[in-house]
């Protein structure tokens, strides 16, 4: 296990080994069982390429009216709680009592990508965002805090964990690339990003 820092997100490489990967990807089966992934449109009413699903009290949501927190699945559903084993992550790295009311599920097939962007539908930004990545690389890029300028990459592998708070919490950041074939852990490839953050 390694500790990168990259303009303020602390990179942790190897953090969950394949046990605990498995783990959580268990898990996450009976969360989508309940809150299937859906594909989500942007507020220029393009659909996003990457499909989603989300676990605790609010789920991330996007369509014309804009990118907000719900309180239900699409299907009319509550989602599903916060399975324990991701919680345990965030107890683990980030060491607070505050528990986050998002775990927002990402799922990229090989040709998904997400655009350079900042975590801001939260209502207070001092609390960290979480990252942990299953499945196939992930090419990872950290921009600014104003949009343009020089950026820098990293590619982050499965069992990677990534917290973005303090000065990163509103860095510009997106995921330029999927590395299919990379990982056997998702018996159908692709990558899954599930992202804890507090939403109140």
């Amino acid at each position: 296990m390694t500790l990168l820092r990259l303009r303020g997100f602390e990179i942790h490489k190897g953090w969950l080994d394949q046990a605990a990967q498995q783990n959580i990807r268990d898990s996450l089966r009976e969360v989508v069982q309940q809150a299937p992934l859906f594909q989500p449109q942007t507020p220029y009413g393009k659909p996003m390429s990457v499909r989603l699903s989300s676990a605790g009290k609010y789920g991330w949501f996007s369509d014309r009216s804009g990118y907000r927190y719900v309180d239900r699945h699409p299907s009319g559903r509550p989602w599903p709680a916060i399975p324990a084993s991701v919680r345990a992550v965030w107890d683990a790295l980030t060491g607070l009592e505050k528990q986050p009311e998002c775990c927002l599920i990402n799922y990229y097939s090989a040709d998904a990508r997400m655009g350079l962007h900042q975590d801001k539908d939260e209502a207070d930004f001092r609390w960290p965002v979480v990252s942990i990545s299953l499945g196939d690389d992930g090419l990872f890029r950290i921009g600014n805090q104003t949009r343009g300028g020089k950026t820098e990459s990293v590619w982050l592998q499965s069992g990677d964990v990534v917290v973005m708070g303090g000065d990163a919490r509103l860095t510009y950041h997106g995921v330029d690339r999927i590395r299919g074939g990379t990982s056997s852990l998702l018996p159908k490839g692709g990558r899954i990003n599930l992202t804890l953050r507090v939403v109140e």
